[in-house]
């Protein structure tokens, strides 16, 4: 089991939206001068940073200093990682748990990233019973059209006919397999609750059906008499 430690200040690597959840890879090329800093004093380290969401869009004009940032952090393992002879890295972080930032600390010499203290958040145990009702309907709705069509739908569905794995750990993957809208993916990553976790998710899939179903009917007025679109 990885433990983080929340008694000290960890590594901050913001972006402007949610790209990481508990549970989910996502690999990254760093290449800014403070972002190699960042990543290799956290190799010194435990290996972890905090992936973090910029506050509205002051990051834009304020990219290169301390812009605002959202509470809700996803802390994030380096499980490989390739430095280049320039400096440059790729990594994969892998997300292990959710936390909020209770308080940045001040811009240092010696650093040029931001740190800050982390509050644990969800970490009490899921009664996986709880979501049997939520993983059942967000299979049935996997399993017709039009979100048959979805890349991933058919893999979804035999993870979730597995048994072995945890309705919790299912769903943090499905929202990065599904969710793309950015507020809904924040609130999924600020959301402590599994059970609130699983209403977006099938709130957000039943939008996603309409939206699909909006584009296939608008396809078949647009398609020219006596042809097809196969």
């Amino acid at each position: 089991m990885v433990r983080v430690n929340f008694g000290r200040p960890m590594p901050v690597f913001p972006l402007n939206t949610v790209v990481l959840l508990p549970h989910g890879v996502v690999p990254l090329h760093i290449f800014e001068p403070r972002y190699r800093q960042l990543i290799n004093d956290a190799l010194d380290g435990t290996g972890q940073i905090a992936v973090a969401v910029f506050e509205g869009d002051r990051w834009k004009q304020e990219y290169h200093g301390r812009p605002p940032l959202k509470p809700a952090v996803c802390v994030a393992q380096i499980i490989q990682h390739h430095r280049f002879p320039d400096g440059r890295y790729n990594v994969a972080l892998q997300g292990i748990c959710r936390a909020k930032i209770a308080q940045e600390t001040p811009p240092s010499e010696d650093h040029l990233y931001r740190e800050a203290k982390l509050e644990p958040v969800g970490l009490v145990d899921v009664d996986e019973s709880d979501l049997s009702p939520a993983r059942e309907s967000i299979a049935e709705m996997l399993g017709r059209s039009p979100l048959t069509d979805l890349r991933d739908a058919i893999t979804v569905r035999e993870h979730l006919a597995d048994t072995n794995i945890p309705t919790s750990v299912l769903l943090d993957l499905i929202s990065l397999s599904f969710v793309t809208e950015p507020r809904a993916r924040y609130d999924l990553l600020a959301q402590a609750q599994a059970e609130g976790r699983a209403a977006t998710i099938l709130l957000e899939l039943g939008r996603l059906e309409r939206l699909l179903e909006r584009a296939a009917a608008q396809r078949k007025l647009e398609a020219p008499k006596g042809c097809n679109w196969n």
